[in-house]
């Protein structure tokens, strides 16, 4: 009887289905061991026995494959999210401007609509509900494709911690976004706004952004420590960043917005890394941009005398008239300002890198020096301006042909006119 019961004993650590008091079905299965060295034995809880069985096993695949969720309270999607936001990305773990992205897309957007959610109870299927809803409420695809990269970063972070078995987001449909349309200037319409930039203030700024492409926050984190006129070069290495603020009076100014506090803070620095490696760069300056820019400094000068001891001296090469770098917000208005009063189309300021490269890349520059010109970390970027470039090229390869091929009716040596796709054939004049 004794050698019976040994038998049918189960071995420790197997999984074990009963029926309770309570009538209803019962399982158990160790997954694990616990941080303090006992057994992590969990308990599942279902009406019939088949339904437990299921349970089981369903834990035991979980258990095999190494996704069983950590013991303890189960985290909501709002309660991971802010975590992660607030105590394994905060800078400077990732980039100033990274983080700001993160947390606009978590506070705005995530947490409103899903942070409910249990973290392992979390579907691909309600992540597409959000963003469809997102966008059906006026957001763009990319406001949208930016909740899901955030969602999808934070949930691979939990999962590489055990907080999940797996990472939904990377199962659910990402927004779809259209590249937007690469639009640059004409050359007449550069001409006019460098006309109308020469007669403001910090009129090199924007010769800068239409000549060599610059982004903005790179042009405005420039300083005079980077310009070398000696061997005509500029170093690209920082890029200004939005300012961002904190109360300096403790509250009391009544002002819910800390940028209007008249004792506000500034809460980050002025400047970070360019945005990727390829980024940090020198570039030739021309002669022509590179005497603009020593007259710029000579009428820095000039300001710097006047403002006195309110003038801050930080070295940079854009300032306002006492010496501080020039908000982002304040660059771009001043660029709006800039269209309207040349009476040329209103556009982004992205627009004016646009304009750069598309020159360089008619100009027949090699791809790979354009890349390294505008801080391109691929060459798919230079494949989006190839349908403007190839339709430029194409209108002067017409026009060359109309000029070498084409003569007045009557003149000796005139020929019939070239066909629509390409010029005379030249056996025809006997050559």
């Amino acid at each position: 009887m004794a050698d019976e019961k040994k038998r049918t004993r189960r071995p420790n650590g197997a999984s074990s289905i009963y029926e309770g008091k309570d009538g209803k079905w019962h399982g158990r299965v160790t997954v694990g061991v616990r941080d303090d060295g006992t057994p992590d034995r969990r308990h599942v809880e279902r009406k019939t026995e088949t339904e437990v069985i299921k349970a089981v096993r369903k834990l035991e695949k979980e258990r095999d494959a190494g996704t069983v969720r950590k013991p303890g309270k189960p985290w909501t999607l709002k309660g991971w999210l802010t975590h992660w936001l607030e105590n394994i990305t905060a800078p400077p773990v990732v980039k100033p401007s990274t983080y700001s992205s993160y947390r606009v897309a978590v506070t705005k957007h995530l947490v409103p609509g899903l942070g409910g959610h249990r973290l392992d109870k979390l579907e691909p299927e309600h992540l597409e509900r959000l963003y469809a809803k997102m966008q059906r409420g006026g957001l763009k695809p990319a406001t949208a494709h930016q909740a899901h990269r955030t969602v999808r970063v934070a949930l691979g972070e939990a999962l590489r911690r055990g907080h999940v078995g797996r990472n939904v987001a990377t199962l659910a449909k990402a927004p779809r976004i259209t590249e937007e349309e690469v639009d640059p200037y004409s050359v007449k319409e550069v001409q006019h706004l460098l006309e109308e930039a020469g007669k403001r203030r910090n009129s090199v700024r924007w010769a800068i952004a239409l000549a060599l492409g610059l982004r903005q926050g790179e042009s405005l984190g420039l300083q005079w420590a980077d310009v070398d006129f000696e061997g005509q070069a500029l170093r690209v290495r920082r890029s200004r960043l939005r300012p961002k603020y904190a109360h300096g009076c403790a509250g009391d100014c009544g002002r819910k917005y800390p940028g209007y506090c008249p004792q506000r803070l500034q809460a980050n620095e002025d400047t970070d890394d360019t945005k990727s490696r390829a980024g940090k760069r020198i570039i030739g300056l021309p002669e022509q941009l590179a005497q603009l820019l020593k007259l710029h400094r000579e009428q820095q000068a000039k300001e710097r005398e006047a403002a006195g001891s309110r003038w801050q001296e930080g070295g940079w090469v854009f300032t306002t008239e006492t010496g501080e770098p020039i908000n982002p917000r304040t660059d771009y208005d001043e660029w709006k300002e800039l269209l309207s009063a040349a009476g040329v189309r209103d556009g982004r300021l992205h627009d004016a890198r646009h304009t750069a490269s598309t020159v360089l890349l008619i100009l027949g520059v090699p791809e790979r020096t354009v890349m390294s010109i505008m801080g391109w970390s691929s060459s798919a970027m230079a494949a989006r301006y190839q349908h403007v470039t190839d339709t430029i090229r194409y209108d002067v390869a017409k026009r060359v042909d109309g000029l070498l091929w084409q003569r007045p009716e009557g003149e000796p040596g005139s020929t019939p006119e070239a066909p629509e796709n390409g010029p005379a054939d030249p056996k025809r004049d006997g050559n």
